[in-house]
């Protein structure tokens, strides 16, 4: 079973589309990254399957049934743009607000469980407003978990923190889908960050989405290259097609595809009279992937 199924989703403001029917599909389990540039849709579909906007028209399943089953709609947590917590309570007291509001029954049981998750125990009697901004997000996600929700939802949770908040929020994520079964949907302009812990991609541009792709299948489709720079470019071009390997011009260097041992490269064309000025090893990643989709032409 899938956590989201989205078909043909339109959501227009003013007579522009926000969504221009829209498709995805998360499997259940997934930290799925939600990726566009700014405009292209990714919060009004986060708004629309949280409840928070109506679309035009269209579809939208959660868990296979109508994002509008109350009962459904209780197994989703959310997070965007900001937790909306009071300045001058502490962290506790703004999740006992929250537990109140959702109506639970072990409050301070479940406010200790979201605490333990986010790694904020210790932090529970500060009052929100001397948080740092990585404490404030944590806090966001700790609110949106409250309940033990199936699904969470976030928007851009992880911009504007240093490496260490970007490091414990990963640590966070990993474990609220690998240990309690909640599907995550995150949104991020964090590539690098984003590569490290999803499990599928949704790319989406001006309100369509134009590729889903699951992490491993992007890892298998894609290998790592070695680009290569030196004085004899013609030579080293004619040694390496001769030695059958997959060549790609690049700016002033040579990307060679299949390169098991740079240093065996180097000492071949040194051999031959090619020195090599640079050698250096790439990945290819989200990052060239998602550039190359932008420009229109898939890796």
């Amino acid at each position: 079973m899938n956590a989201i199924e989205i078909r043909n989703l339109t959501k227009s403001f003013r007579g522009m589309y926000a969504l221009d029917g829209l498709n995805m599909t998360v499997p259940q389990g997934a930290i799925y990254g939600f990726i566009g540039e700014n405009g292209s849709g990714k919060s009004t579909t986060e708004k629309c399957i949280c409840g928070h906007l109506v679309p035009d028209k269209g579809q939208i399943k959660l868990f296979g049934k109508p994002y509008t089953d109350a009962g459904v709609r209780a197994r989703v947590g959310a997070l965007i743009e900001n937790a909306g917590c009071f300045p001058s309570s502490s962290v506790y007291a703004n999740l006992m607000m929250q537990a109140i509001n959702l109506g639970l029954k072990d409050r301070n049981g479940e406010i200790e469980r979201v605490l333990k998750i986010v790694r904020m125990e210790e932090n529970a009697r500060l009052p929100f407003k001397k948080c740092s901004l990585g404490m404030k997000q944590r806090i966001g996600i700790a609110m949106a978990l409250l309940g033990d929700p199936a699904l969470l939802i976030l928007d851009e949770p992880i911009n504007g923190l240093d490496t260490d908040g970007m490091r414990l929020m990963r640590e966070i994520l990993v474990d609220i889908t690998q240990n309690y079964g909640c599907t995550v949907l995150i949104s991020s302009h964090i590539l690098g960050e984003l590569e490290k812990i999803a499990t599928h991609y949704g790319i989406i541009r001006q309100g369509k989405m134009i590729k889903e792709i699951a992490a491993s299948e992007m890892d298998g489709r894609y290998e790592n290259y070695v680009s290569l720079k030196t004085s004899n470019i013609p030579t080293a071009l004619d040694l390496l097609r001769r030695s059958g390997y997959a060549l790609e011009m690049g700016e002033g260097e040579v990307h060679v595809y299949g390169v098991e041992s740079p240093a065996e490269l180097s000492s071949y064309l040194m051999g031959h009279g090619a020195v090599p000025a640079e050698l250096v090893t790439h990945k290819i990643g989200l990052e060239e992937y998602y550039v190359s989709l932008m420009s229109g032409k898939e890796m």
